[in-house]
């Protein structure tokens, strides 16, 4: 705050008021503004209730309650009513979300909404070839989504335009927003100051729809850094030695916060690394206190006028003197290695120099098959080049990477800057394949020819994600998530066993040399170059837009309202599965080739739960069917279950649903009947959609209990008529000899979320509330 103080100019107050009623939120919405005044009288509010000083995150997240002053606030357990800025959609979930928006019947988005084209672009020749390829697979996608957009009033950015993440840090984030977007890695505008949270499309819905938006109170972790960052390390290691601590679920329910005074030697970009892959700790989001690098990014990308405005508010915008966190956690910068981790899991952390010995011990493919670098984590124009800066070292002594190699622009700004700066050439001689703006490799949008399926190897990503399967379909890729400067070094040695810090290369003229420590601007010294104009506006008025969606169609289905709960208990429902271990939405809702069936239920349903592990045989995607005990697909015996009129149920372990945000895996059980999913705990978002769908998740009261249920046994839920928040449902247990059990399930519902299952979801509340008003 102090570093902050030093550069900001101080303004006379009455041309203040004036020029903060002139601030947009951004450049395509000019009259939407930010309403600074509006979080500082909220933030006042809750201050004076609660008599304490606050964290930055609380300062943004009780500076967006809908009624500050009634609001019951207690951190991990009341539900706060909250008013979001904005909404951000990728097209993958963008296709429900405004399915579910136009089956509520409302006529326009009552908040700045925007839909950004970037995971159905397929990762095969090249950017521009497989751009074309994918406009032209998916044009009936796009030209719903286009439409859709111009008939409701939200934005769209084309195939082309870049990743949502980094568009959103380019354009729409800015110190103090608060922003959902439909994909789990939305906190990446935590860079930027902001409250950013991924959530499932049906919260998008009730933002959209004018309504208040739900939250737990969350916790608030804090993590302090010291020192400064210097050599290879980089913020991706800051993340990284942050799993590796808090491990996968140990951010669930909580915001990372970071403070401190090594905050100032980490770029706006690289704190966006580092809420950005903060998703895969399970925290509702993570955030940096507004300070002179945000400050230096704003002005860079042309809103010099929001950071003159957060100048004047910033005393909301960095935490409180002696605020107290739930847990804090320091990390010494200077003393930070690069890290690396893997594989199949982002929380298992390595420090570089020590990959190559573990990777030998626990029999891990050592060869490099294929290093990739971009993504939404990590593609900024610092990381690009950075990437360059060890490049062209390789290059000066007449190396190529071993491995092949490959990157991701961010956006389409990213991609045009990097080309006039250079830095795209240079990767591209280091053997290097540019790939579409887009999310590609990173979600398995990948049609890679190098391997075959089941052929063990390992990769090397600059990602956020690692798990089974998860970038090119094949349970036996180990792959690995670093920097994209350590990927980069990597490559070019082609090893795992490659520590740039210490180990030296052999140049063509037979000379051993070493890689110098990366060093490149976190802003290109020109402006940005914008590229090709890729965003489509929406009409100020929409009425008579039509919006196509065929009823023969493979792709897109408009949706039919889930049945509403009939009042009584749910008993002797079959047990579809009882999962083993890691339990991820990749595993419930698989994407790569799935994608494509986003927009429509029914076809996409069918890889429902493919890829979780059976405990009774061990396996994937073969369960038995009760009814005929013949063993099958689970999509395949989930529909015979509903062709049957039975009810289903899910067993789960730990931290089931982690992952992606795609509420995918939970319209798709509860369209082929299930009913109530029961684990040992959940991931947030995964545990939202569930109760958004008119699903039952529940935990186990005692984690043992898990033991108790086998996939043969029949479950009732009972007690159902006096659902109540903090009361436990008990659930019966029947065995197959005539014995029977009853364990007690806990839940985090309460009174408007116990509405949404009794009427089958919460889109169906929506509407009954709409019919009521009218």
């Amino acid at each position: 705050q102090h570093a902050l103080n030093g550069g900001i100019r101080r303004y006379h107050v009455a041309p203040v008021l004036c020029q903060r009623a002139k601030v947009a939120m951004s450049h395509f919405e000019p009259n939407e503004y930010i309403n600074y005044e509006k979080l500082e009288k909220n933030i006042n509010i809750v201050r004076k209730r609660l008599d304490r000083p606050l964290t930055l995150s609380e300062k943004i997240v009780y500076g967006h309650l809908d009624d500050p002053a009634k609001q019951e606030i207690e951190r991990g357990k009341t539900y706060l009513r909250l008013r979001p800025d904005r909404v951000a959609m990728q097209d993958a979930t963008a296709q429900m979300a405004m399915l579910q928006f136009i089956s509520s019947g409302l006529p326009k988005v009552a908040v700045p909404s925007t839909i950004h084209c970037d995971h159905l672009i397929e990762a095969q020749s090249g950017g521009e070839k497989d751009l074309r390829r994918a406009k032209d697979i998916n044009q009936e996608v796009y030209n719903f989504l286009a439409t859709a957009g111009a008939k409701y009033g939200v934005g769209f950015w084309k195939p082309g335009s870049g990743i949502i993440h980094q568009i959103i840090l380019e354009n729409y984030s800015y110190p103090g927003v608060m922003l959902i977007g439909t994909d789990s890695h939305t906190p990446n505008g935590g860079g930027l100051g902001g409250v950013c949270i991924g959530v499932g499309g049906a919260d998008a819905v009730d933002v959209m729809a004018g309504i208040p938006w739900e939250l737990k109170c969350p916790k608030v972790i804090g993590v302090k850094l010291t020192g400064k960052l210097s050599g290879w390390s980089s913020p991706k290691d800051v993340i990284l030695k942050v799993a590796g601590i808090l491990t996968v679920k140990g951010g669930t329910g909580a915001i990372i916060e970071y403070h401190g005074p090594g905050v100032d030697s980490i770029s706006c970009t690289g704190m966006a690394t580092i809420c950005n892959m903060g998703a895969e700790i399970g925290a509702t989001t993570s955030i940096f206190p507004y300070n002179a690098r945000m400050k230096k990014y704003l002005g860079k990308t042309g809103r010099a006028d929001i950071a003159a405005l957060a100048d004047e508010f910033q005393q909301h915008l960095v935490p409180d003197s002696g605020c107290q966190y739930d847990q804090v956690i320091e990390i010494n910068l200077s003393e930070l290695k690069p890290h690396i981790n893997g594989p199949f899991t982002p929380d298992l952390a390595h420090p570089v120099s020590d990959i190559g010995a573990v990777a030998e011990k626990e029999g891990w493919p050592v060869d490099i098959r294929v290093g990739l670098i971009g993504s939404c984590t990590n593609s900024s124009y610092e990381d690009m080049g950075r990437s360059a800066a060890v490049a062209k070292q390789a290059l000066a002594h007449g190396l190529k990477c071993k491995s092949k190699f490959t990157i991701t622009p961010g956006s389409e700004q990213i991609r045009a800057t990097i080309e006039r700066d250079g830095y795209a050439q240079i990767l591209r001689d280091v053997g290097g394949l540019v790939l579409a703006n887009a999310c590609g490799p990173c979600i398995g949008q990948w049609d890679r020819k190098d391997i075959k399926k089941g052929e063990k190897n390992t990769i090397v990503t600059s990602y956020n994600r690692n798990f089974t399967g998860r970038n090119d379909a094949n349970p036996e890729t180990h792959a690995f998530v670093t920097s994209p400067e350590i990927v980069t070094a990597l490559s070019i040695a082609g090893t795992l066993k490659f520590n740039p810090e210490t180990d030296y290369l052999t140049g063509t003229d037979g000379k051993k040399f070493k890689l110098e420590a990366p060093d490149a601007d976190e802003l290109p010294k020109l402006d940005f170059d914008p590229g090709q104009d890729t965003y489509q506006y929406p009409p100020k008025d929409g009425s008579g837009q039509h919006v196509d969606v065929s009823p023969t169609s493979q792709r897109l289905q408009l949706l039919e309202p889930f049945d509403k709960w009939d009042g009584k208990d749910l008993e002797d429902m079959l047990i579809l599965i009882k999962v083993k271990g890691k339990c991820t939405t990749d595993h419930i809702s698989a994407a790569g080739p799935w994608l494509k069936f986003r927009g429509h239920l029914d076809n996409i349903s069918n890889n429902l739960l493919i890829g979780a592990i059976n405990v009774e045989n061990g396996k994937a995607n073969s369960v038995r069917n009760a009814l005929t005990q013949e063993f099958g697909p689970v999509p395949d015996t989930a529909r015979y279950y509903k062709k049957m009129g039975v009810k289903w149920a899910v067993i789960g372990d730990e931290n089931y649903g982690e992952g992606s945000s795609r509420e995918h895996a939970a319209l798709e059980p509860r369209h082929l009947g299930g009913r109530v999913i029961i684990t040992k705990s959940f991931a947030r978002i995964h545990e939202t959609n569930l109760k958004k769908q008119g699903l039952l998740p529940l935990t186990f009261a005692d984690p043992a209990d898990y033991n108790k249920i086998h996939p043969v046994d029949k479950l009732s839920i009972v007690g159902l008529a006096d659902f109540a928040p903090g009361k436990p449902l008990k659930c019966i247990i029947k065995h197959p000899n005539g014995s029977q059990e009853t364990i007690l399930l806990n839940h985090t519902f309460n009174e408007s979320q116990i509405e949404w299952f009794q009427a089958g979801s919460a889109l169906n509340r929506m509407k009954e509330l709409q019919q009521k008003s009218s």
